[in-house]
């Protein structure tokens, strides 16, 4: 697997590449001391999971993942344990608190590599593109459904699982926003954000919003947050 360490301070990157070392499955294929350099390290090198820092100067690790799509696995990396919480919320694979310890790290490796297995066996089985008249399964618990992808407004990951929103229902399952994202026909589903991807065919509404970004109102009632770097994309995509 390709890794891209993300961090202002040049110790700090030595000795995590050092403590990556005794892992030949992980390949440092990178540095970046500043949002800008990584945001165009991970255009190029196309890494499988980063290791961020949260405070650097200039944008910090939030504001970093806000601005790139085709979005990597995400390790934080930091002295702050008080970011735990939103780093949950954006999906992230692990968080390490500085100074990493070896026994620490071993564990963030195996969620990788576990992760990376997960993921490839999902993409052996389900590699076929999907069209949004096509019907799909979804269980939940003892409950199943046969759902048409047009139905669905919008898919919510949620750590490893995704719910499902169409109708009233709300199942979860257990896949990836990441795979699905690469089957799904991107005239009609489109990749809000790292957490959410919406029926552009549901919107009922957008608004302006904070940072040059969109606040999506969806037929079913949801709102979705679009940041500045995806709803230009999507005002490009979408403009005649």
């Amino acid at each position: 697997m390709k890794a891209l360490l993300i961090d202002d301070e040049r110790l700090a990157r030595q000795e995590l590449k050092s403590l990556l070392a005794p892992y030949p499955e992980i390949q440092v294929v990178g540095e970046a001391n500043n949002a800008e350099t990584a945001i165009e390290s991970i255009k190029n090198l196309k890494p499988d999971v980063i290791f961020l820092d949260i405070q650097m100067p200039g944008k910090n690790g939030f504001e970093l993942l806000e601005e790139i799509s085709g979005l990597p696995e995400v390790v934080f990396v930091t002295a702050y344990d008080e970011y735990a919480i939103r780093a949950f919320e954006v999906n992230a694979l692990d968080y390490l608190l500085k100074p990493v310890q070896p026994n620490r790290l071993a564990e963030t490796v195996k969620k990788i590599l576990n992760r990376d297995a997960s993921v490839s066996q999902e993409q052996k089985e389900q590699t076929q593109p999907l069209n949004d008249n096509d019907q799909v399964f979804v269980k939940d618990g003892e409950k199943c459904w046969f759902v048409k992808l047009s139905d669905v407004r919008l898919f919510e990951s949620e750590g490893n699982y995704v719910r499902v929103h169409f109708e009233k229902n709300r199942p979860l399952i257990l896949r990836s926003l990441n795979n699905l994202d690469e089957r799904l026909n991107n005239r009609t589903f489109f990749r809000a954000s790292r957490k959410h991807i919406i029926n552009l065919k549901w919107v009922e509404g957008i608004e302006n919003w904070f940072n040059g970004g969109l606040m999506v109102k969806l037929r079913g009632g949801e709102q979705v947050e679009i940041s500045r770097r995806q709803a230009a994309k999507l005002k490009d995509m979408m403009s005649l």
